[in-house]
């Protein structure tokens, strides 16, 4: 039942990062019903960004509180009508449906905020150690899936029917599986679906079978406080830049690369989103690539800090691969370094396990909050930071060197972490 739980996440996950999307793919033909600039669009793009940070540690004490699945299942009905409400702006004056437009996209960030830590609780619930850096891996590589399903997809729609039909099927799809959601997903003692045998097999592995049970009275109540105890921590600050740096990667692929292969490279929309599905394969083989090297590492007997670090730095090392873009006319080339670079992000993938390797276990969704709250405060500068580039170059050139410049800082906070180890509340 764990790998069915898994499919719902990667799913969920899928539709989650489709949507973040549907602004990259639309963005092309947006500017010219507009009439905005680039600069213009990096705000726009980083709207999603404040609120996503600004929603990560009360996403956090949602789920510590109410649970995983109550919290992610509402969470994703009301994203996507969100997303079916941007479809709407066409019907409204140029200055307005840019603001509405803004407004939108800032809602979109603050209603997604819990995603990933949900994500991480609930592969921790369901899944014994050693099988955890695949499955955070499968549930993180659904980013890719995006790429190579959904994005040609809404480029053909955006194409063949207008840029307004992107919103309304994202949003539909989005309405319609979490129907199913409500249906399928549970904690793991509370499922009735799943057997005694595979109850104790997570449980021996240390999974936090019990972690979304209804709380007795006096039981443990999670407080914004109890972080204190990750904000002390040097090796936790080392997790944090590492994630920003990849977050930073994630944002330009998610935001600017289908526009740098319009704009920069002088494609049409939908051969960008064809062509974006190339690399976004390659994404999905990193993150697998990933996961299985992280676990196969910890079965041969290397410690969690080797087995961690290993596909982290390598990874993003990989990522820095993508400023050879500035030295090729070929779009062929561009394609292929931007599949290795988006490989070696794949394989970053399995950062989300260091949540699980050292928060401590009462407070799980505000570590995983505070984690992502760091990782996406990159997603509110490096859109920006690309927009000015562009903006005032005609150039992408700069853009590249800014991301692949993160690519290497994040490889050397990585290796920076020390020995891993499970942090403890100073209070029980």
């Amino acid at each position: 039942m764990r790998y069915g739980i898994l499919a719902m996440l990667f799913i969920v996950t899928a539709i989650n990062v489709g949507d973040r999307a549907t602004l990259s793919i639309t963005g092309s033909a947006l500017t010219g019903v507009l009439g905005i600039d680039s600069l213009t669009l990096g705000y726009i793009f980083s709207a999603f960004a404040w609120a996503y940070v600004l929603g990560q540690l009360p996403g956090g004490w949602l789920l510590d509180k109410f649970g995983s699945a109550r919290v992610y299942g509402t969470s994703l009905f009301l994203w996507s009508a969100i997303t079916v409400a941007q479809g709407l702006i066409g019907f409204l004056s140029v200055p307005l449906a840019v603001a509405t437009l803004f407004a939108l996209r800032f809602l979109l960030g603050l209603i997604e905020a819990p995603v990933y830590p949900a994500n991480n609780r609930i592969v921790a619930a369901w899944f014994p150690l050693q099988e955890r850096g695949l499955a955070t891996v499968i549930y993180n590589s659904s980013m890719y899936l995006s790429v190579v399903l959904l994005a040609p997809a809404m480029g053909f729609i955006a194409h063949h029917y207008g840029w307004e039909h992107v919103y309304w099927f994202m949003g539909g799809l989005g309405i319609l599986v979490s129907l199913i959601w409500f249906k399928l997903v549970r904690a793991p003692g509370d499922h009735p679906w799943v057997n005694d045998a595979e109850l104790e097999h997570i449980r021996s592995g240390g999974a936090e079978v019990d972690m979304d049970r209804p709380r007795v009275a006096g039981a443990f109540k999670p407080r914004l406080g109890d972080l204190k105890v990750l904000l002390r921590s040097p090796m936790m600050w080392s997790i944090y830049l590492g994630k920003y740096c990849d977050t930073s990667l994630q944002y330009f692929f998610l935001t600017w690369f289908p526009i740098y292969l319009v704009k920069g490279r002088g494609l049409n929309i939908m051969e960008a989103g064809a062509i974006a599905a190339i690399p976004g394969i390659c994404g999905l083989l990193g993150a697998l690539t990933g996961g299985a090297v992280c676990d196969v590492l910890l079965r041969k007997g290397f410690s969690l800090s080797a087995a961690r670090k290993i596909p982290l730095v390598c990874g993003m090392s990989v990522g820095a691969t993508l400023v050879l873009c500035n030295y090729t006319d070929s779009v062929w080339v561009v394609t292929l370094l931007m599949s290795l670079a988006i490989f070696g992000k794949g394989v970053v993938a399995v950062d989300w396990t260091l949540v699980s390797d050292t928060a401590p276990k009462e407070i799980t969704g505000m570590a995983g909050g505070l984690f992502n709250m760091f990782g996406n405060i990159s997603g509110i500068i490096t859109p920006v930071i690309i927009g000015y580039i562009v903006q005032t170059t005609g150039s992408f050139e700069g853009a590249l060197y800014v991301v692949a410049g993160h690519a290497l800082l994040g490889a050397l906070a990585f290796l920076s972490m020390g020995t891993l180890k499970k942090l403890q509340l100073a209070r029980t």
